[in-house]
Order: C-alpha cells, then structure tokens, then sequence
C-alpha cells in the first residue's frame, strides 16, 4: 500500500499558481511549510488555530496577496465545518493537515491521567480525520491529501519504547489513514502519512537531530515527487518508506 520514490530530491518543477491548504501553520513544521512553499511560487492558504499575531501573520505580511490566513481549531468540529463554509466553491491541490500536540514523554500510558491521554488522541489522531472528512472535497480529485505522522508512529518500529502516549497517537493516526484509505481506493489520489524526522522545534525540543531547513525542503520535495502516486504512502522527509 506504500510506495517509496526514486530518492531523486532535485529541485521541483516551478509550481506558480498551484494552491495548498495548510492546516496548522502558527510556528514550527507548520510554519515553515508554509515559507516553503510560498517561496516556491504556491497559493497558500494557512490556519492558525487563536486570535493572536503569529509568524504566519508576518509571511502573510511579506507575501501579500499569496498567503492567505484563516483561524480554525480543529479540535472543534463546529470550527471546522465553518471553516468548511467559508471555503465553499475553492479547491486545492494539496491539503496538508499538521496540527498536533505532544505531552511529558517519560511515564508510561498507565501513569498518565485520562484528561492528558483525551488531549494527545483528540488532537493528533481523531481531529485530523475529522477535518479530512470535512475538507476532502476542497482538494482537486488527484490532488494530495497528506497529514503530519512521525517516525514514532511507526508500531514495528518502536523497539524502546518511551514517548507512549504519543507514540500510540500517530499509530492511532496512522491507522484511522489506512482505513480512509481503504474506503477510497481505486481514487487517484494520493495519500501521504510523513514521518518529518526529528526536528529541532519547540515540540522537538533541542537535542534534536535535524535542522527545520533539512527537514521541510525535504518534506516539500517528497510530496511533490508523489503527486503521481494514488493510495496512501508512509513515507519520512527524505522519501523512504516508513515500516508499519
């Protein structure tokens, strides 16, 4: 069900007048996704989830014109649908959902309460379908619909454990994406769970082993090498396919 490219990371084709709907853009991946992109020439259409000035706010300010902001809280499923309602009659060719949250990464999922496990799960695996649901129809019939994973949702891969709770989110997410994906297969397009790598953000943190600017290029790179790839991919910042 997942493929990986070719590894060949050269520089994308210009993408003057293509349109992404960023949700989740107020600092961090998020961010410089969206710097990212409208350096490349793309419409972006970003979401921060308050009222107050944020990053995204200065790129718009720079970018006027091809940066657009809308506010949405996507763990507030009456947000989205207005979000929804405002849109109406727009279409994109990516949407890229990468709100998320993280918690305390030591104790295990015994020792965490259950208004912190109802946080990270709301949040990074039951709302980001929510807004697919919602917002499926915005995107191109072969345009992408991609979220933001990790490598730590990866169930084979987690041979030391830690990070339980958020691990056990992005798996949860990872799983509620093959089940969409299995309801639209046969559709043309493609499907993309990205594994970012570690990335020294505030959520990261700084002992991180990637830089933003060595991840999100990347990022950016692998999904446009992917563009012709319908079903769904599991794949890092550099293209690999990610184990299950």
């Amino acid at each position: 069900m997942s493929t990986t490219n070719s590894g060949n990371h050269s520089t994308p084709p210009p993408a003057a007048g293509r349109r992404v709907l960023l949700i989740g853009a107020s600092r961090g991946l998020g961010l410089a996704l969206a710097q990212e992109w409208a350096r490349a020439g793309w419409q972006v259409l970003a979401t921060v989830r308050g009222a107050g000035r944020t990053g995204l706010h200065e790129l718009a300010d720079a970018h006027a014109g091809q940066v657009e902001i809308e506010t949405v809280d996507i763990t507030e499923p009456e947000q989205v649908a207005a979000l929804h309602r405002r849109l109406a009659g727009r279409t994109f060719d990516l949407l890229f959902v990468n709100a998320g949250v993280t918690n305390q990464p030591e104790g295990t999922v015994a020792q965490t309460s259950t208004e912190e496990f109802v946080r990270v799960m709301v949040t990074n695996a039951l709302s980001p379908l929510r807004v697919i649901e919602a917002l499926q129809d915005l995107v191109e019939p072969a345009g992408t619909i991609a979220v933001m994973s990790s490598g730590q949702g990866s169930v084979a891969n987690n041979e030391h454990g830690g990070h339980e709770v958020y691990r056990g989110s992005k798996a949860a997410l990872n799983t509620f994406m093959r089940s969409y994906a299995a309801r639209h297969s046969g559709e043309p397009r493609p499907l993309v769970l990205m594994a970012p790598g570690w990335v020294r953000t505030d959520m990261g943190g700084s002992d991180a082993l990637l830089g933003i600017d060595e991840s999100i290029p990347n990022v950016v790179r692998t999904l446009d090498a992917l563009r012709s790839n319908p079903g769904l991919h599991y794949v890092d910042y550099l293209g690999r396919t990610v184990a299950w």
